[in-house]
């Protein structure tokens, strides 16, 4: 029998995200345009497996746009030993729960 995905719900996050804590969001380069959590490192969920040496130590929330795709990441994570939680409902409740987002382009953030 497989481990549960452990999750973490946007409202249980403070609203300063601490330090040591490593944002892996791992959608597609145009979701990530579109909008991102500040300092997150971007990954896209199907380079993750050959990219693991560039994720630091340490905790990390994965993100995606509604958690499906995170929760896979977060499975494959755990399965090589590395402290990771998946983002109940993705960028889509961080949006809801109007948490701030950044673009590298300046314009307004959005998750599409």
């Amino acid at each position: 029998m497989s481990q549960p995905i452990p999750e973490a719900d946007v409202t249980q996050l403070p609203a300063e995200l601490p330090s040591d804590l490593v944002v892996l969001d791992v959608r597609e380069d145009d979701e990530w345009r579109a909008g991102h959590i500040e300092d997150a490192l971007h990954i896209p969920l199907m380079q993750v497996p050959q990219r693991l040496s560039e994720l630091p130590e340490g905790q990390l929330l994965v993100v995606c746009k509604m958690g499906g795709r995170s929760a896979r990441a977060t499975a494959l994570l755990q399965a090589q030993g590395r402290a990771a939680v998946n983002l109940a409902g993705g960028m889509l409740a961080w949006e809801r729960a109007q948490r701030p987002m950044v673009t590298d382009t300046g314009v307004p953030a959005q998750v599409v």
